[in-house]
């Protein structure tokens, strides 16, 4: 495989970039800046943000222009166009200190979220209502599973296994997955890292079947084969605070895997010496393909 090239394509110092995901139909990467309390969207040529007014957890693709979007303890629609957010289902409103974190669509178009210090939140939308905001109002909201700080999942190609970061414990796990339920079972671990390889954050499945792990404050992001454990790769990255990826549609052969960073942490030291802490890097890869999935598509049109 030919040696990855490594390039900055948003020059933004981000306070913390994460849950980045590729929109194909506008060819677009869209993300949050958790801090920043924005969601962002940027393609070659235009890069705009939209603020939120909790820390945005994670964002996804609902339809074209419409995204589910988590912020604080709050789900909800973000219509890119009006800028508004119609909320539609709150947890744990005892608990204000807990906020949704990062968060991804399913294979069936269902959105699974963490919530920090709870475990795995399952919400999708309930039958009925179809093509109205309104039906937002039967969210229904489901708790699974321990995680002491719930980060990047993703799922495997025959959707049956859901990995899983739990960053506080350093460690990569699976569950076996009921695509038709969202349940969870059987949890184990896939890989434990070394606190000096840096803390697994955000994590994303190529279409090989093999896991993109992102490695906070190691400055790196970790491949991984999920039935073995074993690293396949690593990519050393120009920045620190390594937070989160995904893969960019650039075509079957040639895609690209989008890096996200975070200046949020780094020392007044530490920025002086990292100019491209916070930015968003591009990392060419050779025979690699990209998957992502589109929330609950037939019941937002």
């Amino acid at each position: 495989m030919a040696s990855p090239r490594i390039e900055t394509v948003i020059r933004e110092r981000h306070r913390m970039g994460e849950c980045p995901m590729w929109e194909e139909e506008t060819r677009q990467l869209v993300y949050v800046d958790i801090n920043a309390r924005t969601v962002c969207r940027w393609n070659p040529t235009l890069w705009v943000e939209c603020g939120l007014r909790d820390p945005g957890g994670c964002v996804a693709l609902c339809r074209e222009g419409i995204y589910v979007v988590a912020s604080g303890t709050c789900l909800g629609l973000l219509d890119w166009e009006t800028e508004q957010v119609e909320w539609a289902a709150w947890l744990d409103h005892d608990k204000p200190h807990n906020r949704f974190n990062d968060g991804k669509v399913d294979p069936t178009g269902r959105f699974e979220a963490g919530e920090l210090l709870k475990g795995l939140a399952v919400a999708r939308l309930a039958e009925g209502g179809p093509g109205h905001l309104k039906s937002l109002s039967s969210w229904r909201v489901l708790t699974a599973g321990p995680a002491g700080h719930p980060n990047g999942l993703d799922w495997s190609l025959d959707h049956c296994t859901l990995y899983h970061v739990d960053s506080l414990v350093y460690s990569v796990r699976a569950y076996d997955y009921n695509v038709q339920t969202g349940g969870l079972a059987n949890p184990r671990l896939v890989c434990q890292l070394e606190p000096e390889q840096g803390m697994p954050d955000g994590l994303c499945m190529d279409t090989t079947g093999t896991l993109w792990v992102a490695c906070i404050d190691g400055g790196r992001v970790i491949r991984m084969d999920p039935e073995t454990g074993t690293r396949l790769c690593t990519l050393e990255m120009p920045v620190f605070r390594v937070m989160s990826c995904c893969f960019q549609g650039g075509g079957a052969d040639y895609p690209d895997l989008c890096v996200t960073s975070a200046v949020d942490s780094l020392s007044p030291e530490q920025l002086l010496l990292e100019l491209q802490a916070g930015h968003i890097f591009k990392v060419t890869l050779n025979t690699i393909v990209w998957l992502s999935y589109s929330y609950q598509r037939s019941k937002c049109s």
